[in-house]
């Protein structure tokens, strides 16, 4: 399996943590000695992970940019559910999932990726076509969730979506023209929040497919948020849910 660079201190460290197996060398400026750098060193040791000093002109060349913060891996990809089916296998309780249609921006993407980690959602699921591609620059803003959130692309979206209400799976969509508030659906079952770009929202056939239409109530003066951030306020408002519904039992 090709190896890439993953770089970053959040994003290397992570992945040392999770998977130090698929660590083949870590990279690190030699002119860097501050208390992070002796940190992840240290780190990169207990776990039998290989160091080599560089400079950071190689450094920018590994990562492709020059914001790697002196530190560069070459690792394996990691290896989490490839297919809804696997993922879905594996769960024990109620899915909590985020469902992207349309997201090609990178950082965008990474940042969804530590809000589905930070909220403990079960995967991030989006169309082949038209969605941002995890690479280093998802990596690096994803701060290490790209190695704990299964990321699944799928051929036909609104095909999935169907394939997960045959799962018990209630799949609800975020629209500005929603009637409906966030606040008044119950998300104790096993939930999908699908999210459109902004901007253009979902796709029409996306749309289509789901249960219910929500819209995240807007107090002050913008239209709208940014995607990460209101896949976090949705995904949180399923957990405190799912956490008041365990504390009455």
């Amino acid at each position: 399996m090709k190896s890439k660079a993953v770089f970053g201190f959040h994003a290397v460290t992570s992945r040392i943590r999770h998977e130090a197996s698929s660590v083949e060398m870590v990279y690190v400026d030699a002119d860097r000695t501050d208390r992070r750098m002796q940190d992840l060193l240290g780190l990169a040791r207990s776990s039998g992970v290989r160091v080599i000093q560089t400079d950071g002109q190689r450094l920018d060349r590994m990562a492709g940019t020059r914001r790697h913060q002196g530190v560069v891996a070459m690792a394996e990809p990691v290896s989490l559910a490839k297919n809804l089916d696997e993922l879905l296998d594996a769960i024990e309780g109620p899915p909590l999932l985020l469902v992207l249609d349309g997201i090609t921006d990178p950082h965008n993407l990474g940042a969804c990726f530590r809000v589905a980690d930070s909220v403990g959602a079960h995967a991030i699921i989006a169309p082949k076509d038209r969605s941002a591609s995890v690479n280093a620059t998802v990596e690096k803003v994803a701060s290490g969730a790209a190695q704990t959130v299964p990321y699944i692309t799928v051929t036909n979206l609104a095909r999935t979506l169907r394939q997960m209400k045959e799962r018990n799976i209630w799949v609800i969509g975020t629209s500005d023209a929603a009637s409906k508030s966030l606040y008044d659906v119950d998300y104790t079952a096993g939930t999908a929040f699908v999210m459109g770009a902004e901007g253009k929202g979902m796709r029409r056939l996306t749309e289509e497919n789901c249960d219910e239409l929500v819209v995240i109530p807007m107090l002050g003066s913008v239209e709208s948020l940014n995607i990460s951030v209101a896949s976090g306020v949705c995904l949180y408002e399923a957990r405190r849910q799912r956490i008041k519904a365990v504390e009455k039992t």
